[in-house]
């Protein structure tokens, strides 16, 4: 499994979705608050170059927010990402030809 770092503040309700996913998940984190270790502001903006929390990271990929992490969730591509399951094959999105493609123009 992947190491899970998320910036946060004890009052964002984003954080607390955020980490809801995760634990829905079965997966654990830690979890850096920003609002009692100032330092972890300057930390935090290096790694993401963003101001607002949470600011969420898997191994080494910046997932960027809740709204971020929760799109890659429901595109199917957290749980990869995650460990969770193996990532797609190349030939698993293969583009699937339209009728109208095959007709002669």
């Amino acid at each position: 499994m992947p190491e899970i770092v998320m910036y946060t503040t004890g009052m964002c309700p984003y954080c607390v979705r955020a980490k809801m996913l995760l634990q829905r998940k079965g997966m654990q984190w830690e979890e850096r608050r920003i609002d009692l270790n100032h330092g972890l502001v300057n930390e935090m903006l290096q790694r993401s170059n963003r101001r607002t929390v949470p600011q969420i990271f898997i191994g080494d990929t910046h997932v960027g927010g809740y709204d971020d992490m929760a799109e890659l969730d429901a595109m199917g591509r957290l749980d990869p990402l995650l460990g969770l399951t193996p990532p797609p094959l190349p030939g698993d999105m293969a583009h699937t030809r339209d009728a109208s493609e095959d007709a002669p123009t």
